[in-house]
């Protein structure tokens, strides 16, 4: 049987040539900074994201979690937007663990967050009625938001005007890669203005297991002592960075043909009665769409049933290429997707 998954670009597998690496790692002990391929990992990154150094994490989630700590103190507050990842899907760890306010402003479709909402949502230092406010967090490219690319104007935007209150920028840029493919410019455009930055090894770039943060040498230097504290310290993490290393010398030009797969797919449910899409808000590769049917559930059940993993009992519903995904994977999905709202829509 056939298996597709469009669950998300985290289901990827490595690579043979990852795989090769991860073999014939050079390792040593990270926490003691002394593995080499870590070492190698970190300063490629640092490098390409056009800042001073970097940090090897295991996943996005701690990336985030160990900015905010790094820039921000307890009792401080940070603000962030309403469909930001940091607020949706990272159990308010800034709050739980770090003592920190979280002031949720809202994002728009386009997933900016408004320049007047950010301005008016900061509150002075040393104020005794409210926590003082620390650092603004954008998401780009913007999941939650169809995958919505941040422009770099729009990014210099918001660091001047952190920079401007004296706040810190954390980036959010899980799928950075995927934004500076489709503007097709060198990432370091959409990252060099931002405080701090966190990209994920293990989304598009098909690395198993990683993120990586970036920002100052200062910086960095706080966030290596939160991933200890978080019981992220490594030992020898080398196998882990060496799948990073391939992922960015080779893997990062291929996102396009992600994006093209996911314009593929969007135009192609777009064609199918019972479905609701507009292909041309979904700029990367990540596919969101309605089912207008009663009970999606059995739509995903018989997609299931063929192999296809990504339907759920909701109605909205976020399919996302990958790649392990291929153009003729489209065709099958689109076919069988076909087949079975002939069956159910026409029900409802």
């Amino acid at each position: 049987m056939q298996k597709i998954d469009f669950r998300s670009d985290t289901s990827t597998h490595p690579t043979p040539a990852m795989r090769d690496a991860i073999y014939s790692a050079k390792v040593g002990d990270d926490m003691l900074g002394e593995d080499p391929t870590v070492n190698e990992l970190e300063d490629l990154a640092a490098h390409l994201l056009g800042k001073e150094a970097a940090l090897l994490v295991s996943s996005g989630t701690m990336g985030n979690l160990v900015s905010i700590l790094s820039h921000s103190q307890r009792g401080d507050e940070i603000i962030i937007g309403n469909k930001s990842h940091i607020f949706r899907g990272e159990n308010s760890g800034a709050s739980t663990l770090g003592g920190i306010s979280i002031n949720v402003i809202p994002n728009k479709e386009n997933g900016e967050l408004d320049h007047t909402d950010i301005i008016n949502s900061i509150k002075p230092p040393q104020s005794i009625n409210c926590p003082s406010t620390s650092m603004v967090s954008i998401e780009n490219t913007q999941n939650a938001c169809g995958g919505a690319v941040l422009s770099t104007e729009y990014t210099n935007s918001i660091s001047r005007l952190a920079k401007d209150n004296n706040i810190k920028l954390h980036l959010d840029g899980a799928r950075i890669f995927n934004a500076s493919v489709y503007l097709d410019i060198p990432v370091s455009k959409l990252t060099s203005a931002a405080d701090s930055i966190t990209f994920c090894l293990s989304k598009g770039l098909s690395c198993p297991i990683g993120s990586i943060i970036c920002g100052d040498k200062e910086f960095i230097a706080k966030a290596r002592y939160w991933r200890k504290t978080l019981g992220g310290a490594m030992r020898q993490s080398g196998i882990v960075a060496a799948s990073g290393i391939v992922a960015l010398n080779s893997m990062i030009d291929r996102l396009q043909d992600d994006h093209e797969n996911a314009q593929l797919l969007a135009k192609g449910l777009k064609d199918i009665p019972g479905i609701e899409i507009d292909p041309e808000k979904l700029p990367t590769n990540l596919v969101f769409f309605n089912l207008l049917v009663d009970n999606p559930q059995i739509i995903s059940d018989e997609l299931n049933k063929i192999g296809i993993k990504g339907g759920k009992p909701d109605k909205r519903w976020r399919f996302v290429t990958h790649s392990d995904i291929s153009s003729e994977d489209i065709y099958f999905a689109l076919n069988s997707i076909s087949d079975i709202m002939k069956k159910y829509y026409k029900l409802t």
